[in-house]
């Protein structure tokens, strides 16, 4: 008897949850379609039932982020906030202590950024999806500006930035100022002028 379509659609979401997690913590090159298959608890023979390569799973992971970042604010019992209070949440969240320790659930903004450019079209085009979705949710914050798009892609840059080079470097204080000025820098973007 044959599978059905949403658990199908379950498989596929188990094996992007693994090869998400496992692609943040060690790169595209260091994980193997086996260990991905066997973090999700499933042998390597239903992979290709989901996935042509490990390119187009590698572009699902990086994909998912969207709707599956475990730091997204949960408004389900409130209206959500203006859209420039929404951008200053996100920019707190983005940059903040919790969500770097969480290395597992990093944005693949920041995560996998080396990883992607040696990737091929599928990983990029999911990857420019990615920035372009975060630098629309600024520009809505600053859609009244006149160079509120120039603001948002600079606001993305600066938070992107600032967990890059703070994941790179083994002094702590170093870690938490430079997201402490990327902080800043992006809050001071979205004021109005």
């Amino acid at each position: 008897m044959p599978y059905s379509s949403e658990h199908k659609a379950q498989t596929r979401e188990r094996i992007v949850h693994a090869a998400r997690r496992l692609f943040n913590r060690h790169g595209f090159e260091q994980v193997s379609i086996d260990r991905v298959m066997s973090e999700a608890g499933l042998t390597r023979g239903g992979f290709y039932h989901h996935f042509d390569s490990k390119d187009d799973l590698y572009a699902a992971a990086v994909a998912s982020f969207s709707t599956c970042n475990p730091f997204k604010p949960d408004f389900k019992d409130s209206p959500p906030p203006a859209p420039r209070e929404l951008a200053r949440m996100l920019v707190d969240i983005y940059l903040s202590d919790e969500v770097f320790d969480n290395i597992e659930a990093h944005c693949p903004l920041y995560a996998l950024p080396g990883d992607v450019a040696r990737a091929g079209l599928s990983p990029q085009k999911a990857y420019t999806q990615l920035i372009r979705n975060l630098v629309h949710v600024y520009a809505g914050a600053l859609a009244h500006e006149a160079d509120g798009e120039q603001r948002a892609q600079a606001i993305v840059a600066l938070c992107v930035g600032g967990m890059v080079l703070a994941r790179t470097t083994d002094d702590a204080a170093l870690r938490r100022s430079l997201r402490a000025a990327a902080r800043t820098q992006a809050l001071s973007l979205l004021q109005a002028v």
